[in-house]
């Protein structure tokens, strides 16, 4: 049986790891948070009490970390990934971070004999639920032919897209989108209901049409009832416009609309809605309108 160390078992990870577990895979999870940990053994995976523990006897070892400086902090760090793992070991990366970061990850873990692939992921919390998450996988082809079976446990769509970086850039371009999209909803929601028009009935419509979408699917309902529960943070997607302005900067590309929405993310994480679902752009809108938000 295959061993996994899954490192990070939060609104992503917690559900990821289920999968593995459901498929057979014998999953050691590590999170700094204990609740979430004895909830994996609950799902059948075993608890490790560190980071250390976790990469001891895995064969694979897989992080879901907020930031950039997380994953170079556990796959770097002194009693970290790299300096506790055996020569091939298969260390994938599935957080969202820098590119110019999975590329100095990968390039360390090569000269350990560590296998490194970065396999960020898109789909949400449903998606991690039912693995079905598309999963963007950038590094050595031999590779991800290695992980494909791990991936599969997890995801539906999982695609090799180059060499190291190169699922993090892909991954970059995805949140653009998403933001870019969010947006517009939102404002095509505040538009409908100043003119009184039913918005369930146009979402209907909306959504058999060239405008539909799923993002369109999975949030007009609750961008519609104001609920905005995490599926993924505001904070969250604010870190990831940060990672695609600065890789546009540094690519020499323009993004006028991406430039535009990543400010509106930052300003709605800045009047204190950061733990809020990223479909809560729409109180900003609201805002903007002069309309009453909910």
């Amino acid at each position: 049986m295959t061993t996994v160390g899954f490192i990070g078992l939060g609104i992503m990870g917690g559900p990821m790891a289920a999968n593995l577990v459901k498929a057979g895979f014998d999953v050691v999870g590590y999170n700094r948070s204990p609740e979430k940990t004895a909830k994996l053994v609950a799902q059948g995976g075993r608890a490790a009490a560190s980071v250390a523990e976790a990469v001891r006897g895995a064969d694979v070892v897989i992080t879901m970390l907020p930031d950039s400086p997380d994953v170079q902090a556990v796959a770097l760090g002194e009693d970290g990934i790299l300096a506790n793992a055996r020569e091939g070991l298969l260390y994938l990366d599935m957080s969202t971070i820098r590119p110019d970061t999975a590329r100095a990850v990968a390039e360390a873990g090569r000269a350990r004999g560590v296998r490194v692939l970065d396999a960020p992921v898109s789909g949400g919390e449903q998606g991690a639920i039912e693995g079905s998450l598309s999963i963007m996988v950038g590094g050595e082809a031999a590779d991800f032919e290695a992980a494909r079976p791990v991936l599969a446990a997890m995801g539906s769509t999982i695609v090799h897209v180059g060499p190291a970086g190169a699922g993090q850039t892909v991954k970059a371009a995805n949140q653009l989108i998403v933001a870019g999209t969010l947006e517009l909803i939102a404002e095509a929601l505040v538009f409908l209901e100043a003119h009184g028009v039913d918005t369930e009935a146009a979402v209907k419509v909306l959504a058999g049409g060239l405008a539909g979408s799923r993002i369109l699917e999975r949030k007009a309902t609750g961008m519609i009832a104001r609920r905005f529960q995490p599926g993924f943070r505001v904070e969250l997607h604010h870190k990831d416009l940060g990672i695609v302005t600065a890789a546009a900067r540094e690519a020499g590309v323009a993004i006028p609309l991406g430039a535009v929405v990543a400010q509106l993310m930052g300003a709605l994480k800045a009047q204190g809605y950061g733990d809020l679902d990223h479909s809560a752009l729409l109180k900003l809108v609201e805002q903007l309108s002069g309309r009453n938000a909910g």
